[in-house]
């Protein structure tokens, strides 16, 4: 059975990620999984592996015992050689020897001379802005193959690798294409949004329609940060901030959403990385009002709304709740039913299997 070591971005947990929803899925491997650190006192480096599936172990990286940058050569070495020290120990205890390396950072370039691998490959689903390009080049240079979850990504890494295989984001395609649950007549219609409400993202629109509209329910379910939108729509009492839940629990809430909301971060503008979220909207078969960047192309111009203000976005939702049923949902389910994460990882496997690493 091959053995694949993974050093990924996210954690391993209830809501799961890319890298985790692609390798728990990767039947035929055993896996060391490497979460990283939650912080400088985050001491669960020092517990056991954690067996989460019967094929996958999970390891959390050791916080760095100082901050150093590249600059200073030998005090940035000795916390590069203390992470390596730690991933090849617990390679060698779970007897691991030359196994498929898979990073998901460009910081992973500088562990590179300190694991041993037979084969490498970098999953690139993000633009990293806050790290030196060239540590993403050496990175993608090195990789057997290379997968970009944008065309985007893609073409910025095209100099560095000729191995460039399009791997966009997915979807837990059966948890969300549940059926709807039709509103009952009386009941006032609910506006959602499931997902992370980051510090930079826009609600604007949002507070808007709030405002317009307060025979209208939004809900705002997930995370939040310290976003400067939430002081003002916490004072509307048709505004519903839901906090963070597991997968399981987000696909309740939309299920109780007669319309699903996509805005836009501040951050990101023009960012063509298609995020899960927007594949489970679609699979569940419901209608989605999404904000557009100027001169966006709009990725499902046949079954989403696409806005580019926040009265085209109160004017769309309006449009959206009156949508026949059965209008275009089969189309959207059909869009998420393509994204399954089962067939992402198919890919996966059928890529890595044709370069022999698999």
């Amino acid at each position: 059975m091959k053995q694949i070591l993974c050093l990924s971005n996210e954690p391993w947990g209830s809501s799961p990620g890319r890298t985790q929803q692609l390798l728990s899925r990767l039947k035929d491997a055993q896996i060391l999984y490497f979460s990283p650190h939650a912080g400088r006192g985050d001491r669960s480096f020092r517990k056991k592996g954690r067996r989460v599936r019967s094929n996958i172990t999970v390891y959390t990286l050791p916080p760095p015992l100082f901050q150093v940058e590249e600059r200073y050569v030998h005090l940035f070495q000795a916390v590069q050689n203390r992470l390596g020290r730690f991933v090849a120990a617990k390679a060698a205890h779970r007897r691991f020897r030359s196994p498929l390396l898979w990073t998901t950072s460009p910081e992973h370039v500088h562990l590179l001379d300190r694991i041993s691998y037979s084969g490498l490959v970098y999953d690139c689903d993000r633009e990293w802005e806050g790290l030196p390009p060239q540590w993403e080049g050496s990175l993608a240079q090195a990789a057997d193959v290379v997968f970009a979850a944008s065309p985007q990504l893609a073409d910025r890494l095209s100099p560095c690798s000729s191995n460039i295989a399009l791997l966009p984001n997915g979807v837990n395609y059966p948890m969300f294409a549940r059926g709807d649950k039709p509103r009952r007549k009386g009941e006032k219609p609910v506006l959602g949004w499931i997902g992370p409400v980051w510090r930079d993202l826009d609600l604007s629109p949002l507070l808007y329609a709030a405002r317009a509209r307060p025979d209208w329910t939004f809900l705002l379910a997930g995370p939040q940060g310290r976003n400067p939108w939430l002081l003002r729509l916490r004072d509307f009492h048709n505004v519903k901030l839901l906090g963070p839940g597991s997968l399981e629990e987000f696909s309740r809430w939309m299920s109780r959403c007669d319309v699903l909301l996509e805005f836009l971060r501040g951050s990101q503008p023009y960012n063509d990385v298609i995020p899960s979220r927007l594949y489970a909207y679609l699979s569940t078969g419901k209608p989605i009002v999404s904000m557009l960047w100027p001169d966006q192309v709009e990725q499902f111009p046949d079954v989403v709304y696409g806005a580019h203000d926040s009265r085209e976005f109160l004017t769309l939702c309006s449009h959206a709740l009156e949508e026949a049923p059965g209008f275009v949902s089969q189309r959207r389910r059909d869009y998420g039913a393509a994204a399954a994460w089962s067939k992402r990882a198919g890919e996966v496997s059928r890529i890595l299997e044709t370069a022999g690493l698999l």
